[in-house]
Formats: C-alpha cells, sequence, structure tokens
C-alpha cells in the first residue's frame, strides 16, 4: 500500500463513511480499513492523511482516532503472536509521530498523543531510546502549544510509576528518565513560572501558562512516587519555594463565575496539596523544614474556599495534607493546643461534613450515583470523606482531647436539630458523621448477635421506602448481615434463625426490584443472592413463586443488559436455586429446565455476548445433576459447543471449557457414537494453539482419557503427542511445562507407564529419554496445585515400579534419579521461578468488543481429583510399590538407592518405608 495520491483519496473516502450516522454505510467503511491494517505502509497513510494540512479537519481527526485504535490493537505482540505491523513500519511511525504530534492543531495532537503513549508504554526505553531527547528538543522552540504536547505525552507515559510494583527493570527504567528529565523539568519549571509572574494580568496568556504548570506538577509527582530522586531531594527549595508561592496565589483574571467545573487555578492548588502531601506522608525528614510553611498555607486555603463543587477536588486534597502532617509524631505539636482543635473542628471539620444542597440534588436527582460516592468507596476525594479521615488521624495522639473539644459541637447541633428538626435535620446528619469518625478506628466491634437479628425486621420494611437510596441501603444492609461470621468462623447467621422472617425478607426484596428505578438495582439483587444463600432449603417454599420471577427478569434483561453487576448477581441467584432444590429433589431439574431453557435457547440464538457464559455454567451445573447417559435434549445442544466461532471469544473459553469437560464426563460414549470425537480433539488443538487458554485443552484432554473407553482414543493418542511436542518446541512456557507433565503423568497412571513411553519412542527413537532428561527431572518440580503433584506423583511411582524398561531396560540409568525427583516432589518447596525471557500474558487482549468472564460461585464445582479413592497416600504408596518390585528383584534395589540417591533423599526415603511398616528385600 504506497502512500500515494490515489491511496489517499481512496482513503480520505472510507473515512467519511465510517463519520456516517447510517450503518450501512458505516460498516463496512469500517471492515474495509480492519481488512487493510496488515498492509505494509497503511500507518504511514495515516500519518500523512492527518499532516496534510488542505484535508478537511473533521477527517484528519478521524484519521488520527483511526491510527490511535490501530497502535492500541496491534502493537503489543506476546510471545506467540505475529505481528500485523511490518517492521519498516514501526520504525517510520516512531520516526514521524512526536515531530507530527507536536505540531498538530489540538484535537489531532491528543489522538496522537494518546498513540506515542500506547507505543511508549511498550517501547520505551529499550526499543526508543530517543524518545524523551527528542521531547525536550521542543522545549527550546518557546512554543507552550508544543511544550504542552510534550507534557502531556511525559504525564501520560511516567504517571504508571505511580501503581506499579516495585523492580529492578522499573528502577532502571525511572532512573533513565530522571537522568535526563529531572533537569529541563526543573529549568521548564523555573521559566514558565517567571512568564507567569509576567503575564499575570493576561487571561489568554495565563491559561496557557498555568496549564503548563500544571502538567509539570503532575509530573512532578509520578517521578516521585516511588522514592524521592536524589536530583529532587538536592532542588527541594526550589520546588518547594514554587509549589508555596503558587497555593498563596490568586489570580483574579481566572476567576469564573462557573460553580460546578474546577477551573486552572483549583486544579494546580490541588494538584500542589496532593505533592506536599506525598512529601509529608512518604519523605518527612526531607519536607520537614517546609512543614509549618505549608500547614499554615493549607489552613488559610481552606478558611477561604467556599462550600462550591469546583473546589471540592482542592478542599479534599488539602484535607487529606492536613491528615498526613497530623498523624505524624514529630508535628504533633502543630495541633495539639485546644484553641486549634476548636478551630479544626468549626471551620475545617464541621463545615465539609455538612450535607450541602448539591448533596441533596444529587440523592434526589441521582440516587444511582449517590449510591456510588457512599457505598461503593468513590468518596474517597470528597469533602467529607476527607474531614473524616482528618479525625481519625488526630484521634491516633489526641484522642482525649479531641472528643472533649469536638462533643461539645456534637451537643450544640443535635441541641438545634431538637429545636427544629425540619430546618437543622442536616446539623443532626453532620453530628452522627462526627461521631462515627471519632468511634471507629479500622475495625469494627462485634455487636451481639441478637442485637443485629432484632433490628433486621426494621430493615426489611425500608425495602418498602420509594426513595432509591433508601431501599438500596435496606438492601445493602441486609446483605453485609448475611456475610457476617461467628466467632468460630462460620456464618453467624444458621437457617433457623432466619426463617420466622424469610416471608417478610423475600417480598420485600423482591418487591424492591418493582420500585420506579431500581427493576435492576444490584444491591438488591445481591441480597436476594446472599439471602437463597443464607436460608438453604428453607427457601424452598418460596422458589415456586420466586424462580418465575427471577426467568422473567433474566428474559427483560437480555432484551439489553446493561447492569453486569445486576447480570451476575442473577445467575448467582438462579444458580443457587438450581443447587438447592436439585440436591434435595433431582427430579426438580425437570421443572426448572423447562422454565429456563427456552430463555437460554433465545440467549444463545441471539448471542447475547454478556449472557453466553453465563448460560454455558448454568448448563454444565444441570449436567452435574444428571445421570448417564445425557438426556436427548442435552445432547442436541452437544453440536453447537464444536463451533469454532465460539470458542474464539475469550470470556467463553472457561465456561465452554468446563461444560465440555461436563458433557465428557456424563456421555464420553454418547459422543463416540455419534462420531462427535474428532469435533472435541478439534477444539482441544484450537486451545493448545492459544498460550492463554491450553490448560483447559488439557483439562479436556484429560476427561477424554479419564472416561472415554481403553481403546477408543488409540488412532488419535499418536497425533495428539505429536501436537504436544510440536507445540512444547516452538514455545516452552512454564505454564505449559506445568500442564504438559501433568497429563503425561495422568496418562501414565491410566494407561499404564509402557503405553507412554511406546507412544513417545514412536515419534522418535529413545525420545523418552529426552523427556526424562530434559522435562521430568529439571521441571517436575514446578508443578504447582495438591492433586497436579499428586497426579505427578502417582504416574511416576507407575514408572518406576511398573515398568521393565525403566526398571532393567534401556532406560534404567534413570531410575535412581527419576526417584531422587519424585523425592524433591514430595518434600522440597514448588519451583515457582520463571524465566526471565519469558513474558506470558494470562489473559488475551482481543480487539473490539469482549465479555470477561465472570466466574459463578453458587455454579462452580469443587475442583476435580481423578486420583481420588486410589491412592490416599502417595508416600505411603511409594513404599509399598517399592517392597513389591523389591520381592521381585531381590538385593537390587537397596544397593541401587544406595548408590544414586543423595544422602537427604535416603533418609526421606527410610522414613517412607518406616512409616508404611515395610522394609526391601
Amino acid at each position: 500500500m504506497e502512500v500515494t495520491d490515489n491511496n489517499l483519496q481512496t482513503l480520505v473516502g472510507y473515512l467519511q463513511q465510517t463519520l456516517s450516522p447510517d450503518p450501512n454505510v458505516r460498516r463496512p467503511a469500517e471492515k474495509f480499513l480492519e481488512s487493510v491494517e496488515a498492509n505494509q505502509n497503511y500507518p504511514v497513510l495515516l500519518l500523512t492523511l492527518v499532516d496534510k494540512k488542505d484535508v478537511d479537519m473533521t477527517i484528519r481527526v478521524a484519521s488520527a482516532i483511526v491510527f490511535k485504535n490501530y497502535v492500541k490493537r496491534n502493537w503489543k505482540l506476546s510471545e506467540d503472536d505475529v505481528s500485523r505491523i511490518h517492521d519498516s513500519d514501526r520504525e517510520a511511525i516512531k520516526r514521524l509521530v512526536v515531530g507530527l504530534m507536536l505540531h498538530s492543531p489540538h484535537p489531532v495532537q491528543r489522538q496522537l498523543s494518546d498513540a506515542v503513549t500506547v507505543i511508549g508504554r511498550e517501547d520505551f526505553p529499550e526499543k526508543w531510546p530517543n524518545l524523551i531527547q527528542e521531547m525536550l528538543n521542543y522545549f527550546k522552540e518557546a512554543n507552550f502549544h508544543v511544550i504542552n504536547g510534550v507534557l502531556h505525552t511525559a504525564h501520560s507515559l511516567f504517571k504508571r510509576y505511580r501503581y506499579e510494583f516495585k523492580s529492578q527493570t522499573l528502577w532502571i527504567e525511572i532512573k533513565f528518565v530522571l537522568d535526563n528529565f529531572a533537569k529541563p523539568l526543573t529549568d521548564l519549571m523555573v521559566d514558565t513560572m517567571a512568564l507567569a509572574e509576567l503575564h499575570a494580568t493576561l487571561p489568554d496568556g495565563l491559561k496557557v501558562l498555568l496549564g503548563s504548570i500544571v502538567l509539570i506538577t503532575k509530573i512532578f509527582y509520578s517521578l516521585n512516587f516511588q522514592d524521592i530522586p536524589e536530583f529532587f531531594e538536592d532542588n527541594i527549595k526550589t520546588w518547594m519555594k514554587f509549589f508555596l508561592d503558587l497555593l498563596n496565589k490568586d489570580y483574579p483574571v481566572l476567576k469564573t463565575g462557573d460553580d460546578e467545573e474546577a477551573g486552572l487555578l483549583e486544579e494546580l492548588k490541588s494538584q500542589i496539596c496532593e505533592n506536599i502531601g506525598l512529601y509529608a506522608q512518604k519523605y518527612s525528614e526531607e519536607f520537614a523544614e517546609f512543614m509549618p510553611d505549608f500547614v499554615t498555607a493549607v489552613w488559610s486555603l481552606l478558611t477561604t474556599v467556599g462550600q462550591q463543587v469546583k473546589y471540592d477536588m482542592l478542599v479534599s486534597n488539602a484535607i487529606h495534607f492536613l491528615s498526613s502532617v497530623a498523624e505524624r509524631p514529630t508535628f504533633k505539636h502543630l495541633f495539639e493546643a485546644p484553641d486549634v482543635l476548636s478551630s479544626i473542628c468549626e471551620k475545617v471539620i464541621i463545615p465539609n461534613m455538612e450535607f450541602r444542597d448539591c448533596d441533596e440534588e444529587l440523592f434526589e436527582d441521582n440516587p444511582e450515583e449517590y449510591i456510588r460516592r457512599d457505598i461503593e468507596g468513590s468518596d474517597m476525594d470528597t469533602r467529607r470523606r476527607a474531614a473524616c479521615d482528618l479525625v481519625k488521624a488526630l484521634a491516633k495522639h489526641f484522642e482525649a482531647s479531641i472528643t472533649t473539644v469536638f462533643s461539645n459541637y456534637v451537643t450544640a447541633m443535635l441541641q438545634n436539630y431538637e429545636k427544629d428538626p425540619n430546618t437543622y435535620w442536616k446539623s443532626k446528619d453532620a453530628a452522627i458523621y462526627l461521631v462515627t469518625s471519632i468511634t471507629v478506628k479500622g475495625q469494627t466491634a462485634r455487636l451481639p448477635r441478637e442485637l443485629v437479628l432484632a433490628t433486621l425486621p426494621v430493615v426489611i420494611n425500608l425495602l418498602h421506602s420509594k426513595s432509591i437510596v433508601v431501599h438500596t441501603y435496606a438492601a445493602h444492609a441486609i446483605e453485609r448481615v448475611f456475610t457476617m461470621k461467628a466467632e468460630g468462623g462460620g456464618a453467624c447467621f444458621k437457617s433457623t434463625d432466619i426463617r420466622p422472617i424469610a416471608d417478610g425478607l423475600l417480598n420485600n426484596l423482591f418487591a424492591s426490584l418493582e420500585h420506579p428505578g431500581s427493576a435492576e438495582n444490584e444491591y438488591v439483587m445481591k441480597a436476594i443472592m446472599r439471602s437463597f444463600s443464607a436460608l438453604q432449603e428453607e427457601v424452598l417454599p418460596y422458589l415456586a413463586i420466586l424462580i418465575p420471577k427471577l426467568t422473567a427478569k433474566l428474559t427483560l434483561v437480555s432484551k439489553n443488559p446493561s447492569k453486569p453487576h445486576f447480570n451476575h448477581y442473577l445467575f448467582e441467584s438462579l444458580s443457587l436455586a438450581v443447587r438447592i432444590v436439585c440436591r434435595t429433589n433431582r427430579a426438580a431439574v425437570l421443572q426448572f429446565e423447562e422454565a429456563l431453557f427456552p430463555v437460554f435457547e433465545n440467549i444463545l440464538q441471539q448471542d447475547i455476548q454478556e449472557f453466553v457464559p453465563y448460560v454455558f455454567q448454568l448448563l454444565s451445573l444441570f449436567l452435574e445433576f444428571q445421570e448417564s447417559p445425557v438426556p436427548n435434549h442435552y445432547m442436541a445442544l452437544f453440536p453447537c459447543l464444536l463451533s469454532p466461532v465460539l470458542w474464539e471469544r475469550t470470556g467463553n473459553i472457561p465456561a465452554l471449557s468446563r461444560l465440555m469437560q461436563a458433557f465428557i464426563e456424563k456421555g464420553a460414549n454418547q459422543i463416540v457414537e455419534a462420531q462427535r470425537l474428532n469435533g472435541v480433539l478439534g477444539i482441544f488443538q484450537k486451545l493448545l494453539s492459544s498460550k492463554s487458554n491450553d490448560h483447559e485443552g488439557f483439562f479436556i484432554l484429560q476427561r477424554l482419557v479419564e472416561h472415554v473407553q481403553p481403546g477408543t482414543l488409540n488412532e488419535y493418542l499418536k497425533h495428539i503427542f505429536v501436537l504436544l511436542f510440536s507445540r512444547l518446541q516452538s514455545s516452552k512456557t512454564t505454564k505449559y511445562i506445568k500442564s504438559l507433565l501433568s497429563f503425561f503423568f495422568f496418562f501414565c497412571f491410566k494407561y499404564g507407564p509402557q503405553s507412554l513411553i511406546s507412544l513417545v519412542d514412536n515419534i522418535q527413537p529413545k525420545m523418552f529419554g529426552m523427556v526424562i532428561e530434559r522435562l521430568i527431572i529439571p521441571d517436575l518440580q514446578k508443578v504447582s496445585g495438591n492433586i497436579e503433584r499428586k497426579i505427578c506423583s502417582v504416574g511416576m511411582i507407575k514408572l518406576l515400579t511398573e515398568c521393565p524398561e525403566v526398571i532393567e531396560g534401556g532406560y534404567s540409568h534413570f531410575w535412581g534419579p527419576i526417584l531422587q525427583t519424585l523425592i524433591g516432589l514430595f518434600e522440597l518447596p514448588e519451583d515457582d521461578s520463571v524465566p526471565e525471557d519469558e513474558h506470558f500474558i494470562e489473559v488475551d487482549e482481543t480487539p473490539g468488543y469482549e465479555s470477561a468472564f465472570c466466574q459463578l460461585v453458587f455454579a462452580g464445582k469443587s475442583e476435580h481429583d481423578p486420583i481420588q479413592g486410589h491412592v490416599p497416600d502417595p508416600r505411603r504408596h511409594l513404599a509399598q510399590c517399592l517392597q513389591k518390585l523389591s520381592v521381585q528383584h531381590p538385593s537390587k534395589l537397596p544397593a541401587l538407592i544406595s548408590a544414586t540417591l543423595a544422602p537427604q533423599a535416603a533418609d526421606h526415603l527410610s522414613k517412607y518405608l518406616m512409616a508404611a511398616n515395610v522394609s526391601l528385600s
């Protein structure tokens, strides 16, 4: 795809069509652009179009967006991926994109900056070492449109330092950045502050300059987050002087009449409070000399800003700074005077705990957002949460003092409420928050269960409230109560405790879903799920009425799935109902099938992606309660499971794999008779080729070996083993090795060690020796999981004691090393090391929409143990099998063990023999 005028014109046409509101025009254009993504020069063509100043700006922005999305989808490579971007295009992009980004109009610049961030996250600094220097060169232009582009990109690149785990690789990268960027950033801050002084009365210029300073302060936070860099410690006075000056500055020309949106000045001061809060919390020794001045400045700031929403983030960060200072013993003298505590309570804490008009509006007009902020903890940056945190910080050192001081305010607020509840109800609300802030100290004292149980009827009645917030809080409280644990660790409330209130509980919960605005209330559905779980068999009398309601709700939400949490708890509730009923009355399975299968069929036919994995999990649960052979209406579904399209969605695979395993477990003979074995093995082959999901392929293969009649798989086995070794040769990941070893030894347990050796040696003579030498001995210790390690140990015991080739044949020289390795599996800790060059991604990052897999807890099945019942104690089993072998080969084993086992391993073996009360002949 050459960069020609014709190709550019063609691209313009398709981009124009992607902007069409008509899906019949838009979608074909989008499909075409996706189809040419792998063509060489395609990204260069996009960037060329972005730079065409004679092209309409809408098309240039569209081209930039398409380029950004192309980079997001294709730049990152996992180990087995084939790159859709040619190497020459990768180099061309890195050569062109920074300069193009910085000299483009703002709408284009933001899109290209995002693309640079994505590329930088993968390639910087190893594959793009000149990125920082290239960006820094543009600082010399003194063009703040360009400079802000550099700063925005730097901020996007470096902000991941705030949340990444510490590692040597991260330290090396940060050091590289600091060595190259810290001084130019400081110099830029000095110059920009000077220019801001010159433009203090010119709003347009000042906005641009303060925009730069905001980005600089954000970058400062990222670069200082992991540890205080030496450069910034050496220049701490310069930075702190700027921060203090800016906190005390007031630029009248930047004042706005908007009470909702924070302006540049509010954003800047808020970030500075976050920066000094970081230093107060993590680098208090270096920050100590500046602390008093900043406390004074922040205190002054808090007493002058208003109650408007635009100041919320600033106030929150300012109070969090005071909290960071107050909780440190070194600085408690700044707060210990009674008049200071009184002033803090009166001027900072109470005003920011009060229920404001904007809170009341949110309560009435947007209850979902109100609930999200409060229940879900997204109020971390709210005034009220910050004020509560400040109270807790002060209580660490001044509990007695603040209790006395704050009690006076609480008394006064409650007296106001008593005089006129309608006018002063907010005083009571603030008093309650103030009391709970003082009394809650990171843990909740265990309330008497009788008291909690006695309050439940009152809470249940609140489910009738028409207020969404009130009945949601009631449902949330019920759900939390049913998760309480008794002192012994079990559930605090038994089903018999809840039985007397079950009728009102269930009726009111389901009635809550009828309230306007709560048809898909996730807290109510979660409470229903938790109530089913708490009641267990006590819920049975109600299910005849409730199951149709749940089914109707599923039918409704499947038309437009929009609340993922609600949907999840709905399926969990259905899973619980199925499990509770079917384990007590298997005949009831049919009734559930009649109710749910039509809905399931519709979901699968309509391909409602959000619900398909849930349906697979519920079908697996139904199969758990079926006897062999599998009923015909289930087997009719089986051909659908063999559709490769279903297995291409990452979100489907765990649920599909489990359903496939359930079919094999209950209907292996039916699958064989229907000649579907080829299809199942095709799915196994598909999964084996995916590094993210190869373990699911092994689960399916293991079930086939476990349940298909011996001999049926013979014609396929050589092909299967060839596939296994081909994958091992092309991609030897630790995760794959674990699965492969577990399968080999399960095969050994099921079909015998001689079958395993013959299959391997039929691929290549004496190949099993290489398997022992290069796979079993060096890597067995990496196998994880109790069941997997048990499978390996039992299979190895068979290999050691039942296989002539290993005992006295061509592989007999491995007998001692195999035994040594087996004892190591028993006694040594798991080897959880991962090679440095193994960068394995657990989840495929598939372009486009992907519904994530969500495991249904109540539809889950206990981990499958195919050895269960055969070998209770592998160590004792080894001792017993060795004893039988020694009878067949008198005096051979003691000499062999003495010659080959390390002394410590020999000691362990002696203990196994003594515990089993056997000896070797």
